[in-house]
C-alpha cells in the first residue's frame, strides 16, 4: 500500500489514507496530499492513472526498474520529474538510483524502487512538524530533490579521499589492487558525470520559471540546488581528474620497477658474461691448447673470474646500476617565495625595535 500524508490548511496531519479518502482529497483541492510509493507494481501503475490521470507513459516510467535520464515532462496540471541520486546500498561501485516525482497544485506522488534515505529525511521532517508541507507542493518536490541532491555530497567526499589514497599508493607501493581501486573510482566518476550533466539542465528548467506550477516563492530555492549540483559536478570532474592521474602515475611506477629490475639483470648478466667466455674457451676439446698443461692454469682461471666479479661489480656500484638502499634525498623543495618579491612585503629597518608580527603569519 502507498503511504500517504495529507496536510490541511488549519494544520491538522493526515496520515494512510485510503482510496476513497485520496480521491476527496484530490477533488476537494485543499491542503497538501503526498502520496508515496516503494516499488510500485502494475496495481499501483493502475492507481496512478485512474486515480490521478497521470500519462501512461510517465507511469511505464515509474514501473520499470531500467535507470533513465533526468527529465522533466510537462502535462499542463502537473510536472513529471525523474531526478537522481547515489545508491547506498551498493558499495564495491558508486551506483545511482532514480526518484520520480509527479508535481500538481495540490499533491506530490514520489515513486523509487527501494528505500531512500533522503525520502526517508523528509518523511521524517513531515511527521515531526509537517514544515515541508506547509508552503505548498512546489516546496516539498524541492525538499525530496535537495536532499537527494545533498545525499551526494558525501559519495564525492568519499571518492576524493580515495582518489589522494591511491595516488600514495601509485607512488610509494603500487599493486594490482591499487589498479582496480584506480578503475573502479574512474568508473564510479563516469557513472556519477551521466547522470550530473543531464540533471544540471533539468533543474536549471525549473529554477527559471519555465513551469506555472513552481510559484515565484519557491525558484530561489530550486536555484540553490541548482548550485549544490554545479559544486557536485565540480568535484566530481577533480576526481576524475585524480584517477586518471593516478592511473598514469600507476604505470610510470610499474615501468620503473620494471626498468630497475631489468637495470639488475642486465648487470648480473654482464657480471657473468666474461666467465661465460673464459669457461666456454676453456670447455672446447681441442688437443692443442698450450695453457692446459700449466701447473697453475685453474688457479689462474678462478683468480681472473674472481678479478672480473669483483672489478665488474665495483663498477656498477659506483655508477649507479646496483643500489643497496636507497638514494638519499638530498633537497626537498619548498613552495614559499622570497618575501620581498611579494607585493605588500615591506622590509623593516634595521633601527626598527618595535614588535611585528612575524612574515611566516601572512598568508597573502
Amino acid at each position: 500500500m502507498p503511504r500517504t500524508s495529507y496536510y490541511l490548511t488549519d494544520g491538522d496531519l493526515r496520515r494512510d489514507l485510503d482510496d476513497a479518502a485520496i480521491d476527496e482529497a484530490l477533488q476537494s483541492g485543499r491542503g497538501l496530499l503526498w502520496v508515496d510509493l516503494i516499488a510500485p507494481s502494475a496495481e499501483d501503475g493502475r492507481f496512478l492513472e485512474s486515480t490521478f490521470g497521470f500519462h501512461h507513459l510517465a507511469v511505464e516510467d515509474c514501473l520499470s526498474r531500467r535507470l533513465h535520464s533526468p527529465k522533466v515532462d510537462d502535462f499542463g496540471e502537473h510536472l513529471f520529474v525523474l531526478v537522481h541520486g547515489v545508491n547506498h546500498a551498493v558499495e564495491d561501485v558508486v551506483q545511482t538510483t532514480e526518484l520520480a516525482i509527479f508535481l500538481g497544485r495540490n499533491f506530490v506522488v514520489t515513486s523509487h524502487a527501494a528505500r531512500l534515505y533522503s525520502v526517508e529525511a523528509v518523511r521524517a521532517m513531515v511527521e515531526d512538524d509537517a514544515r515541508p508541507m506547509r508552503r505548498g507542493a512546489d516546496f516539498l518536490a524541492h525538499a525530496f530533490i535537495d536532499a537527494l541532491i545533498d545525499n551526494i555530497l558525501p559519495t564525492i567526499d568519499r571518492m576524493t579521499e580515495v582518489a589522494e589514497e591511491v595516488q600514495e599508493e601509485a607512488i610509494h607501493k603500487p599493486q594490482p589492487v591499487t589498479l582496480d581501486t584506480i578503475l573502479r573510482l574512474n568508473r564510479s566518476s563516469l557513472r556519477v558525470h551521466r547522470v550530473i550533466a543531464p540533471q544540471r539542465e533539468m533543474l536549471n528548467r525549473l529554477a527559471r520559471g519555465e513551469f506555472e506550477v513552481i510559484s515565484q516563492q519557491a525558484l530561489i530555492f530550486y536555484r540553490d540546488v541548482y548550485d549544490h549540483l554545479v559544486r557536485i559536478e565540480d568535484l566530481n570532474q577533480t576526481v576524475r581528474d585524480e584517477s586518471n592521474n593516478a592511473l598514469s602515475t600507476y604505470l610510470s611506477s610499474i615501468a620503473i620497477q620494471q626498468n630497475e629490475t631489468m637495470k639488475v639483470l642486465s648487470a648480473v648478466a654482464s657480471i657473468f658474461l666474461p666467465l661465460t667466455l673464459v669457461a666456454g674457451v676453456y670447455g672446447m676439446n681441442f688437443e692443442h691448447m698450450p695453457e692446459l698443461g700449466w701447473p697453475w692454469a685453474y688457479f689462474g682461471v678462478l683468480a681472473f673470474m674472481g678479478a672480473a666479479i669483483v672489478i665488474s661489480t665495483w663498477w656498477f656500484l659506483t655508477h649507479g646500476w646496483i643500489r643497496v638502499r636507497p638514494r638519499p634525498v638530498v633537497h626537498v623543495p619548498r613552495f614559499a617565495v622570497d618575501p620581498n618579491a611579494l607585493l605588500g612585503h615591506r622590509r623593516r629597518p634595521a633601527n626598527d625595535r618595535a614588535p611585528v608580527a612575524s612574515d611566516d603569519d601572512a598568508q597573502g
